[in-house]
């Protein structure tokens, strides 16, 4: 997996959340004060970052909505799965669909060392 750098630049897909900045995009960690849980140390699977690059996505916007508890596209149990796994201290999972169709996941693990986005079949 590679490491995402917090100095790679992306560029804007329009749907970016005010709270992230472009040109290089960075988090602004202090904005983030929505955030519901540690990220950890980021990476990312080849494959994601491949899908990422070719639609444009804004990886900042995506990491914003999963650490906010914005799971994406995933099923109500699902859902409420992840709000217990914030109070219990499990893993986090969020899907998202690219404007291509892509999907992809956010999963943050239980400890809450790292943050992994990978495309399903990279799993």
């Amino acid at each position: 997996m590679d490491k995402l750098s917090p100095n790679e630049a992306y560029k804007a897909d329009g749907l970016g959340h005010p709270d992230l900045q472009e040109e290089p995009l960075m988090v602004d960690l202090k904005k983030l004060r929505s955030a519901r849980f540690s990220l950890g140390r980021l990476v990312a699977t080849p494959g994601a970052l491949e899908a990422l690059k070719r639609t444009q996505t804004v990886t900042g916007h995506i990491l914003y909505r999963h650490s906010t508890g914005d799971w994406g596209d995933i099923c109500e149990a699902d859902k409420r799965e992840n709000e217990l796994s914030l109070k219990e201290g499990f893993r986090i999972l969020s899907a998202y669909t690219l404007r291509d169709g892509t999907k992809i996941w956010v999963i943050t693990e239980a400890d809450r060392s790292s943050t992994c986005i990978l495309l399903p079949s990279e799993y």
